[in-house]
């Protein structure tokens, strides 16, 4: 009987011998890379920016309970809050010019008119870099990132303000919201009586509710009775989900828990704007959302 080690003995010698004559050795497929760790956004300047802190009523459904919801003024923004601090890939902090794609990319090229390709060249990076330095955006580094396409989009808005003619045209006051660009406005008619602003809309999982809305409930010192959180200049359209001041930037890389979010500065403007009764009318869809 012919045992199986007698039987492969000499295929093991004929595939060594093989490899002797090999032109070369025999090199192995290497392991593919692993995916590195997603680079997180922080901003760009120690110490800029603001945090996001949930300022909105967890229950976006169900409107706030009107009782012993403030009492109190709520407290004044602090100097230099609405100070324009990009957020970048915390490896690119500190770059004088960042050769990373950034977050919004190819917005910022069509925005500003360079080739739109979705990744950065030498040539972006110095358009986006001498726009940054033009918008007072710091750190001035080319990172395409939302605050750097925030500020191109309202400017934009502002010589075009509704080109795809998304917003009713009514005789009352509507309150446009255009989640796709991240702008509120409010017009009567074909006047507009407050101008387009830069706005926060919900983050995944908390999604503005699109469609008509009514402005049903104002509160000029409303606090978050949940959180114990200020939602200043609050004027609730949608059970929960109200436009209100935040105490910090609105182009960060996360959105609200449902809810307009405004700078202190517009919210209050607003306040006087916006009367109970008047009609909201929200579309799109906020980018990465």
């Amino acid at each position: 009987m012919i045992s199986r080690r007698s039987r492969t003995a000499p295929l093991l010698f004929a595939l060594a011998a093989s490899l002797a004559l090999a032109p070369g050795p025999v090199a192995l497929a290497a392991p593919p890379d692993p995916v590195p760790a997603e680079d997180p956004l922080v901003p760009g300047i120690v110490g800029g920016g603001r945090a996001e802190y949930p300022m909105d009523t967890p229950d976006q459904v169900l409107p706030p309970l009107q009782e012993d919801e403030g009492g109190v003024a709520v407290p004044e923004p602090e100097r230099q809050v609405d100070e324009l601090v990009e957020y970048l890939p915390r490896s690119a902090v500190g770059a004088a010019c960042t050769a990373r794609t950034g977050t919004h990319q190819r917005r910022v090229e069509r925005l500003l008119g360079l080739p739109v390709d979705g990744r950065q060249s030498v040539a972006d990076c110095r358009a986006v870099r001498a726009f940054q330095v033009r918008e007072g955006i710091k750190p001035a580094v080319g990172y395409a990132g939302p605050v750097t396409w925030a500020r191109a989009e309202l400017l934009a808005a502002r010589k075009n303000l509704d080109p795809g003619r998304r917003c009713p045209v009514k005789k009352y006051a509507v309150a446009c919201v255009d989640l796709d660009r991240q702008l509120m406005w409010v017009r009567k008619g074909k006047k507009v009586t407050y101008p387009v602003v830069n706005m926060r809309s919900g983050r995944p999982g908390y999604a503005t509710r699109t469609g008509w809305h009514t402005v049903y409930w104002r509160h000029k010192d409303h606090w978050s009775s949940i959180y114990g959180t200020p939602m200043p200049y609050a004027q609730f359209f949608s059970g929960g989900q109200a436009f209100h001041a935040v105490y910090g930037q609105l182009a960060t890389p996360g959105g609200s828990r449902g809810c307009v979010n405004l700078s202190h500065r517009d919210a209050r403007k607003l306040w006087d704007v916006l009367r109970k009764g008047d009609r909201v009318y929200i579309w799109g869809k906020r980018p990465g959302s």
